[in-house]
Protein backbone atom coordinates (compact mmCIF):
# COMPACT_ATOMS: atom_id res chain seq x y z
CA UNK A 1 0.00 0.00 0.00
CA UNK A 2 1.17 3.39 -0.85
CA UNK A 3 1.78 5.91 2.39
CA UNK A 4 -0.82 8.95 3.13
CA UNK A 5 0.18 12.40 2.27
CA UNK A 6 1.95 14.26 5.67
CA UNK A 7 -1.35 15.86 6.23
CA UNK A 8 -3.67 12.67 5.96
CA UNK A 9 -1.06 10.94 8.11
CA UNK A 10 -1.29 13.44 10.96
CA UNK A 11 -5.23 13.70 10.74
CA UNK A 12 -5.55 10.00 10.92
CA UNK A 13 -3.08 10.10 14.38
CA UNK A 14 -5.53 13.31 15.52
CA UNK A 15 -8.41 10.71 15.11
CA UNK A 16 -6.41 8.66 17.21
CA UNK A 17 -6.21 10.69 19.83
CA UNK A 18 -2.43 11.40 19.28
CA UNK A 19 -0.87 14.72 18.86
CA UNK A 20 2.63 13.65 17.16
CA UNK A 21 4.13 11.42 15.51
CA UNK A 22 5.87 8.45 17.26
CA UNK A 23 9.59 8.90 16.49
CA UNK A 24 9.88 5.79 15.02
CA UNK A 25 8.69 2.74 13.91
CA UNK A 26 8.88 0.23 16.84
CA UNK A 27 6.53 -2.56 17.98
CA UNK A 28 6.37 -0.21 21.13
CA UNK A 29 4.73 2.41 19.64
CA UNK A 30 2.67 -0.35 17.09
CA UNK A 31 1.00 -1.75 20.03
CA UNK A 32 -0.09 1.77 21.39
CA UNK A 33 -1.87 2.84 18.26
CA UNK A 34 -3.28 -0.45 18.02
CA UNK A 35 -4.63 -0.19 21.44
CA UNK A 36 -5.62 3.30 20.75
CA UNK A 37 -7.47 2.38 17.33
CA UNK A 38 -9.70 0.14 19.18
CA UNK A 39 -10.84 2.34 21.82
CA UNK A 40 -11.63 5.04 19.22
CA UNK A 41 -12.45 3.59 15.74
CA UNK A 42 -15.37 1.79 16.46
CA UNK A 43 -16.16 -2.30 14.79
CA UNK A 44 -19.70 -0.85 13.18
CA UNK A 45 -21.73 -2.40 10.19
CA UNK A 46 -23.55 0.38 9.93
CA UNK A 47 -23.22 1.19 6.57
CA UNK A 48 -24.81 -1.94 5.19
CA UNK A 49 -27.99 -1.13 6.73
CA UNK A 50 -28.25 2.61 5.82
CA UNK A 51 -27.95 1.67 2.20
CA UNK A 52 -24.54 3.06 1.95
CA UNK A 53 -21.48 1.41 -0.21
CA UNK A 54 -18.40 -0.40 1.16
CA UNK A 55 -15.89 0.74 -0.89
CA UNK A 56 -12.35 -0.72 -0.94
CA UNK A 57 -10.42 2.05 -1.82
CA UNK A 58 -7.34 4.57 -0.25
CA UNK A 59 -9.65 7.59 -0.41
CA UNK A 60 -12.86 5.89 0.77
CA UNK A 61 -11.19 4.42 3.75
CA UNK A 62 -9.54 7.31 4.99
CA UNK A 63 -12.60 9.62 4.35
CA UNK A 64 -14.91 7.20 6.16
CA UNK A 65 -12.61 6.64 9.12
CA UNK A 66 -11.05 9.60 9.82
CA UNK A 67 -12.81 12.62 7.66
CA UNK A 68 -16.62 10.87 8.41
CA UNK A 69 -15.41 10.07 12.33
CA UNK A 70 -17.08 6.56 11.55
CA UNK A 71 -15.60 2.86 11.88
CA UNK A 72 -16.17 -0.06 9.86
CA UNK A 73 -16.11 -3.76 8.97
CA UNK A 74 -12.62 -5.74 8.74
CA UNK A 75 -11.63 -4.52 5.39
CA UNK A 76 -12.11 -0.66 6.33
CA UNK A 77 -10.71 -0.83 9.39
CA UNK A 78 -7.91 -3.12 8.88
CA UNK A 79 -7.51 -1.49 5.62
CA UNK A 80 -7.61 2.05 6.81
CA UNK A 81 -4.82 0.74 9.88
CA UNK A 82 -2.45 -0.47 7.20
CA UNK A 83 -2.62 3.02 5.43
CA UNK A 84 -1.57 4.63 8.38
CA UNK A 85 1.11 2.22 9.85
CA UNK A 86 3.00 2.20 6.07
CA UNK A 87 2.88 5.72 6.32
CA UNK A 88 4.64 5.37 9.91
CA UNK A 89 7.70 3.71 7.89
CA UNK A 90 6.35 0.18 8.66
CA UNK A 91 6.11 -2.86 6.57
CA UNK A 92 2.40 -4.04 5.88
CA UNK A 93 0.99 -7.27 4.32
CA UNK A 94 -2.49 -7.36 3.57
CA UNK A 95 -3.92 -11.33 4.47
CA UNK A 96 -6.80 -13.11 4.42
CA UNK A 97 -8.61 -15.27 6.85
CA UNK A 98 -11.79 -17.48 7.19
CA UNK A 99 -13.32 -16.92 10.24
CA UNK A 100 -15.06 -19.96 12.19
CA UNK A 101 -18.40 -20.16 12.91
CA UNK A 102 -20.14 -21.80 15.60
CA UNK A 103 -20.27 -25.05 14.16
CA UNK A 104 -16.18 -25.25 13.70
CA UNK A 105 -16.03 -24.63 10.28
CA UNK A 106 -14.03 -21.99 8.28
CA UNK A 107 -16.20 -19.79 6.39
CA UNK A 108 -15.76 -18.19 2.80
CA UNK A 109 -12.90 -17.40 1.87
CA UNK A 110 -11.43 -13.46 2.25
CA UNK A 111 -14.27 -13.81 4.97
CA UNK A 112 -11.74 -11.25 6.92
CA UNK A 113 -8.47 -9.13 6.58
CA UNK A 114 -6.10 -8.95 9.19
CA UNK A 115 -2.46 -7.17 8.89
CA UNK A 116 1.00 -8.39 9.28
CA UNK A 117 3.71 -5.80 10.75
CA UNK A 118 7.25 -5.83 10.07
CA UNK A 119 7.11 -9.72 9.44
CA UNK A 120 6.29 -10.60 12.63
CA UNK A 121 3.30 -9.05 14.44
CA UNK A 122 -0.29 -9.70 13.45
CA UNK A 123 -2.48 -6.86 14.30
CA UNK A 124 -5.92 -6.91 13.93
CA UNK A 125 -7.97 -3.89 14.96
CA UNK A 126 -11.08 -5.07 13.03
CA UNK A 127 -12.42 -8.38 14.73
CA UNK A 128 -14.79 -6.92 17.42
CA UNK A 129 -13.41 -9.12 20.39
CA UNK A 130 -9.83 -9.76 19.95
CA UNK A 131 -6.54 -9.05 21.21
CA UNK A 132 -5.85 -5.47 22.26
CA UNK A 133 -2.53 -5.77 21.14
CA UNK A 134 -0.49 -7.09 17.72
CA UNK A 135 0.03 -10.97 18.43
CA UNK A 136 3.52 -12.17 18.02
CA UNK A 137 3.66 -14.80 14.99
CA UNK A 138 7.00 -15.85 16.18
CA UNK A 139 5.89 -17.35 19.19
CA UNK A 140 4.58 -20.86 19.34
CA UNK A 141 3.13 -20.68 22.43
CA UNK A 142 0.31 -19.07 24.49
CA UNK A 143 0.77 -15.32 24.61
CA UNK A 144 -1.79 -13.14 27.49
CA UNK A 145 -3.60 -10.53 26.21
CA UNK A 146 -6.46 -8.08 27.74
CA UNK A 147 -8.61 -9.73 25.11
CA UNK A 148 -7.53 -13.35 26.15
CA UNK A 149 -5.33 -16.01 25.77
CA UNK A 150 -4.31 -16.51 22.25
CA UNK A 151 -2.44 -19.34 20.04
CA UNK A 152 -1.19 -19.42 16.87
CA UNK A 153 -0.68 -22.71 15.38
CA UNK A 154 0.00 -24.14 11.99
CA UNK A 155 -3.53 -25.16 10.72
CA UNK A 156 -2.96 -29.10 10.71
CA UNK A 157 -1.96 -29.16 14.25
CA UNK A 158 -5.24 -30.22 15.82
CA UNK A 159 -6.92 -33.50 16.47
CA UNK A 160 -4.95 -36.47 14.95
CA UNK A 161 -3.11 -33.78 12.40
CA UNK A 162 -5.36 -32.24 11.12
CA UNK A 163 -6.92 -28.38 11.63
CA UNK A 164 -9.07 -27.43 14.33
CA UNK A 165 -12.33 -27.96 11.69
CA UNK A 166 -11.23 -31.40 11.35
CA UNK A 167 -9.48 -31.00 8.12
CA UNK A 168 -6.12 -30.60 7.00
CA UNK A 169 -4.67 -26.91 6.51
CA UNK A 170 -2.36 -25.58 3.65
CA UNK A 171 0.85 -25.73 4.30
CA UNK A 172 1.72 -22.39 5.96
CA UNK A 173 -1.88 -21.47 7.31
CA UNK A 174 -2.13 -20.65 10.91
CA UNK A 175 -5.25 -21.00 13.01
CA UNK A 176 -5.66 -18.24 15.50
CA UNK A 177 -7.39 -19.24 19.21
CA UNK A 178 -8.97 -17.30 21.54
CA UNK A 179 -9.18 -18.83 24.68
CA UNK A 180 -8.50 -22.46 23.18
CA UNK A 181 -11.25 -21.47 20.98
CA UNK A 182 -10.27 -20.95 16.95
CA UNK A 183 -11.12 -17.44 15.71
CA UNK A 184 -10.02 -17.80 12.08
CA UNK A 185 -7.68 -19.28 9.88
CA UNK A 186 -5.00 -17.05 8.66
CA UNK A 187 -3.84 -17.68 5.16
CA UNK A 188 0.52 -16.07 5.04
CA UNK A 189 0.33 -15.26 1.54
CA UNK A 190 0.40 -11.18 0.96
CA UNK A 191 -2.56 -9.66 -0.81
CA UNK A 192 -4.00 -6.43 -2.12
CA UNK A 193 -6.90 -4.84 -0.94
CA UNK A 194 -8.78 -5.28 -4.00
CA UNK A 195 -8.79 -8.96 -3.44
CA UNK A 196 -11.10 -8.63 -0.79
CA UNK A 197 -14.00 -6.56 -2.87
CA UNK A 198 -15.47 -9.91 -3.07
CA UNK A 199 -15.66 -10.71 0.64
CA UNK A 200 -16.77 -7.32 1.13
CA UNK A 201 -19.83 -7.51 -1.20
CA UNK A 202 -20.83 -10.81 0.57
CA UNK A 203 -20.96 -9.60 3.72
CA UNK A 204 -23.52 -6.72 2.87
CA UNK A 205 -25.59 -8.49 0.98
CA UNK A 206 -25.95 -12.08 1.78
CA UNK A 207 -28.67 -13.01 4.16
CA UNK A 208 -26.27 -16.19 5.29
CA UNK A 209 -23.95 -12.83 6.68
CA UNK A 210 -24.26 -12.61 10.10
CA UNK A 211 -23.34 -8.65 9.11
CA UNK A 212 -26.49 -8.21 7.28
CA UNK A 213 -28.67 -9.26 10.39
CA UNK A 214 -29.07 -6.27 12.29
CA UNK A 215 -26.99 -3.14 13.15
CA UNK A 216 -23.78 -3.40 15.56
CA UNK A 217 -21.60 -1.26 16.98
CA UNK A 218 -18.46 -1.69 19.13
CA UNK A 219 -15.52 -0.41 21.15
CA UNK A 220 -12.97 -1.14 23.79
CA UNK A 221 -13.66 1.48 26.59
CA UNK A 222 -10.37 3.40 28.60
CA UNK A 223 -10.93 1.27 31.51
CA UNK A 224 -10.49 -2.33 29.59
CA UNK A 225 -14.50 -3.05 28.75
CA UNK A 226 -16.38 -2.80 26.06
CA UNK A 227 -19.46 -0.86 24.90
CA UNK A 228 -21.39 -2.60 22.12
CA UNK A 229 -24.63 -0.79 20.77
CA UNK A 230 -26.73 -4.23 18.86
CA UNK A 231 -29.83 -2.60 17.48
CA UNK A 232 -31.73 -0.83 20.28
CA UNK A 233 -29.75 -2.59 23.19
CA UNK A 234 -26.47 -0.84 24.68
CA UNK A 235 -24.53 -3.40 26.25
CA UNK A 236 -21.55 -2.25 28.82
CA UNK A 237 -18.95 -5.02 29.66
CA UNK A 238 -16.27 -4.43 32.36
CA UNK A 239 -12.66 -5.60 32.24
CA UNK A 240 -13.77 -7.68 34.94
CA UNK A 241 -16.58 -9.35 32.59
CA UNK A 242 -19.55 -7.79 34.42
CA UNK A 243 -22.21 -7.24 31.63
CA UNK A 244 -25.22 -4.72 31.80
CA UNK A 245 -28.26 -4.48 29.10
CA UNK A 246 -30.31 -1.21 28.69
CA UNK A 247 -32.98 -1.39 25.98
CA UNK A 248 -33.28 2.08 24.15
CA UNK A 249 -36.89 3.40 23.82
CA UNK A 250 -36.84 5.48 21.30
CA UNK A 251 -35.13 6.40 18.41
CA UNK A 252 -33.97 9.72 19.57
CA UNK A 253 -32.10 8.03 22.23
CA UNK A 254 -30.40 5.39 19.97
CA UNK A 255 -29.38 8.28 18.32
CA UNK A 256 -27.72 10.12 21.02
CA UNK A 257 -26.12 6.71 22.39
CA UNK A 258 -24.10 6.57 18.89
CA UNK A 259 -23.05 10.17 19.52
CA UNK A 260 -21.96 9.66 22.81
CA UNK A 261 -20.57 6.53 23.20
CA UNK A 262 -19.26 6.32 19.60
CA UNK A 263 -18.99 9.90 18.33
CA UNK A 264 -20.99 8.87 15.05
CA UNK A 265 -24.20 11.29 14.13
CA UNK A 266 -26.68 9.96 12.37
CA UNK A 267 -29.45 12.13 10.92
CA UNK A 268 -31.45 8.62 10.13
CA UNK A 269 -31.09 5.06 11.97
CA UNK A 270 -30.24 2.21 10.42
CA UNK A 271 -32.54 -0.18 9.44
CA UNK A 272 -31.89 -4.05 9.61
CA UNK A 273 -30.96 -5.93 5.81
CA UNK A 274 -32.31 -9.55 6.56
CA UNK A 275 -33.73 -9.01 10.19
CA UNK A 276 -33.08 -11.49 12.45
CA UNK A 277 -35.49 -14.36 13.04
Amino acid sequence: MEPLDDARTDAYLRRLGVDSRPGRASPEALRELHLLHLRTVPFENLAIHLGEEIALTRDALFDKVVTAGRGGICYELNGGFAELLVSLGYRVELLQARVYGKDGVPGIPYDHLALRVDGRWLADVGFGEHSAYPLDLDEPGEQKDPGGVFLLRPAGEGTDGEGADGTAGTEGDLDVLRDGVPAYRLETRPRVLADFRTGAWWHSTSPESGFTRGPVCSRITEDGGRITLRDHTLIATSADGDRSEEELGTDEEVREAYRARFGIVLDRLPVPLHPRS
